[in-house]
């Protein structure tokens, strides 16, 4: 049996405990929050115990692993404490928020020396392998990643320094995807717009929200090592989520990817369609999972990678706010 800790008892975290309980020979052991009587909600439902302090919720009991399924901002000392007891480490995107925290969390991962993995769960959509086939021998030179969605109804995700902005919160997803098929960022350009609250449509901010600084639409472009250039698209201003995928060219092929499936068009006769097969969402968990358990070498969207799809998104989000181009981070060096 792999003994799971959920560490945060919000949404994501109660997808991941509903899949992770279906899962053969799996369960939740533990779960904490800052709010109690939210931990103990999910807990039980899935038969564990809760608590509002994550030390407490790690020392209980026998555990195998831990998920890390806080809000950006949130990051830093769950994974110190999951990190400092060496145990197999699940964290939900965004991985953070700071990067001074990133950097700190990337030296606990490498020195801990455990199996990683994060919630980027796009990379297991099984139809990618239409893509990879085609990049293998027609080169990606333009890509064009979107997010159309409506704001979450959470009053965290209004503020830059809570959430990190759409583009790190959602387009995270798409900007993910496009490193794993295009290699590493060399420099990025954004432009951010923002409607002023007399503008707004009534219901678009959470109840007792005034106000936010998170840009309602951001576009710009992304270069690539590889020479792929891509340019992204979000926005947060729609009443319902509208669409988010990435769009590519590659020589003589149009393809484009969504969570649902494939389109790959070569021109010369009718599209190729690929839909889905299994769900991504549970897809990730398995392969975690199996990663723990010693049955794969390693997760597919593990933290050391998924901390430089963040910090991608992060010059993104910092090129819209200074108006100017920023050069990603790498890792292991400062701003």
């Amino acid at each position: 049996m792999t003994r799971i800790a959920l560490i945060g008892a919000g949404g994501v975290a109660q997808r991941h405990a509903r899949v992770l309980s279906d899962l053969p020979d799996v369960s939740i052991a533990a779960v904490a929050d800052v709010s109690l009587p939210a931990a103990t909600a999910l807990a039980d439902t899935v038969g564990a115990r809760a608590f509002d302090d994550v030390e407490a919720a790690l020392d209980d009991g026998p555990v195998d692993a831990a998920y890390v399924c806080v809000p950006p901002f949130a990051h830093g000392a769950p994974e110190e404490a999951v990190l400092a007891r060496r145990l197999p480490l699940f964290v939900e995107k965004p991985v953070g928020l700071d990067l001074d925290t990133l950097d700190r969390l990337e030296s606990l991962v490498e020195e801990a020396g455990v199996v990683t993995g994060t919630g980027y769960h796009w990379r297991c959509l099984d139809h990618l392998a239409v893509a990879r086939e085609l990049f293998a021998t027609s080169r990606p030179l333009l890509a064009h990643g979107y997010w159309l969605d409506k704001r979450p109804p959470v009053t965290w995700w209004q503020r830059r320094d809570r959430s990190g902005g759409q583009v790190v919160e959602q387009l995270a997803h798409v900007l993910d995807l496009a490193r794993s098929l295009f290699g590493e960022a060399v420099e990025v350009h954004a432009f951010g717009a923002r409607l002023a609250d007399e503008d707004r449509r009534p219901g678009t901010l959470p109840e007792g929200v005034t106000g936010t600084d998170v840009d309602d639409a951001t576009g710009g472009v992304v270069r690539f090592a590889s020479g792929t250039v891509l340019t992204i698209g979000a926005s947060c201003a729609l009443s319902r989520k509208f669409g988010a995928g990435l769009d590519v060219v590659a020589a003589g092929a149009h393809v484009s990817i969504g969570e649902e499936g494939l389109v790959l068009d070569r021109g010369t006769g009718e599209p190729e369609r690929h839909e889905r097969g299994a769900d991504p969402r549970v897809a990730v968990d398995e392969n975690f999972v199996a990663a723990v358990r010693g049955e794969i070498p390693a997760a597919i969207a593990p933290w050391a990678d998924a901390a430089s799809s963040h910090r991608l998104a992060m010059a993104l989000a910092d090129s819209a706010a200074a108006d100017k181009p920023v050069v990603p981070r790498r890792s292991g060096t400062s701003a």
